[in-house]
């Protein structure tokens, strides 16, 4: 990286470099165990049975080595290729109307939070705003180290119960929004799309923007004809700007519903895709008449669901990959 020529291909250098930061991601956790357990060899060979004090911080040290190994054992879980790349995440509103609506709008802001924690970054590249509030569609990519192996976690349905904010009498309402996770493929990917496969609509942006971005016909939508996929891009100024946005994204669904079809189980999963409803969630949001966040795959729960929405997903995450891996050993 330090060579005169190597930023020379943008596109090349952002692939190294992310490369290396996927590296040092895997690599880190071990070597802080590692001194830690140094730490503790030290702190060992010196502490007094007598002296609560050292007994107290060796008891500390036991307790932070315990959990990096469990970190440890949570990077051995991303195993496999796809798992260390960006993720472009897309949520949609489904049965529940403008509740709904106000549900994927946090829903979209429970993951920026939680790539924030992470030290990731996020793009927004579309965002359909609801007739009277929320987001009926988002989609961002979100941008470090192994964040599709985490964010894979969070596929499906997410149910939402509440006291309605927009319900005068306050009754209780239930509401659902879906979230897609696909793997961001490289800049250089040789994958053929025939220009006569697409239909390219241009039109108006529909969100918050600054001179020209909601004044002219600069949003893109894409559909590849053969697969009925459909992407779109609306947060640049510039028309071609959004269309090669478009286009990545689309790349990216393509090579992933490759992979899928490659991958027998995950093809079953795919195909029985259930609608945005009641039966078909993966984790229910409970703000009444109690707190309770629970994923109905792995059981993982906690009572602080504000904490969740804050972004506070890791458990949840850890715990899908757990219960993933327990699923293939098991031959289920």
């Amino acid at each position: 990286m330090a060579e005169g020529q190597f930023w020379a291909d943008q596109a090349a250098a952002q692939q190294t470099v992310q490369l290396l930061k996927s590296l040092k991601a895997r690599v880190a956790p071990i070597e802080a165990f590692q001194q830690g357990l140094h730490d503790v060899e030290e702190l060992l060979a010196l502490v007094d049975v007598e002296d609560h004090a050292s007994l107290a911080q060796l008891t500390a040290e036991f307790a932070a080595l315990e959990q990096g190994l469990e970190q440890i054992e949570i990077h051995g879980l991303l195993g496999r290729e796809e798992d260390g790349k960006n993720a472009i995440l897309s949520v949609h509103s489904g049965a529940g109307g403008t509740e709904s609506c106000d549900w994927t709008q946090m829903l979209l802001r429970m993951y920026r939070r939680w790539a924030e924690e992470q030290g990731y970054s996020t793009e927004l590249i579309d965002l359909l705003p609801g007739e009277e509030a929320g987001v009926k569609t988002a989609t961002m990519i979100v941008k470090g180290p192994y964040a599709y192996g985490y964010l894979k976690a969070e596929e499906g349905v997410h149910r939402l119960v509440r006291i309605s904010p927009f319900d005068a009498n306050k009754r209780r309402h239930t509401s659902f929004a879906s979230v897609d996770v696909i793997p961001e493929v490289d800049e250089n990917i040789q994958i053929e799309v025939k220009p006569g496969d697409l239909r390219i609509d241009v039109y108006r942006s529909s969100g918050k923007g600054g001179q020209s971005v909601n004044t002219t016909d600069s949003a893109v939508r894409i559909t590849h004809l053969p697969t009925g996929l459909v992407v779109q891009c609306q947060d640049e100024r510039s028309q071609m700007q959004n269309k090669a946005k478009a286009m990545h994204v689309l790349k990216a669904r393509l090579v992933d519903q490759e992979r899928r079809k490659r991958e027998a189980q995950a093809t079953k999963d795919y195909q029985a895709k259930q609608k945005i409803e009641w039966g078909s969630q993966i984790r229910s949001y409970v703000l009444h008449p109690y707190n309770m966040v629970k994923d109905l795959r792995t059981d993982c729960e906690t009572g602080n669901s504000q904490a969740v929405l804050d972004g506070k997903l890791d458990p949840f995450m850890e715990a899908y990959l757990k219960w993933k891996v327990s699923r293939v050993t098991s031959g289920e």
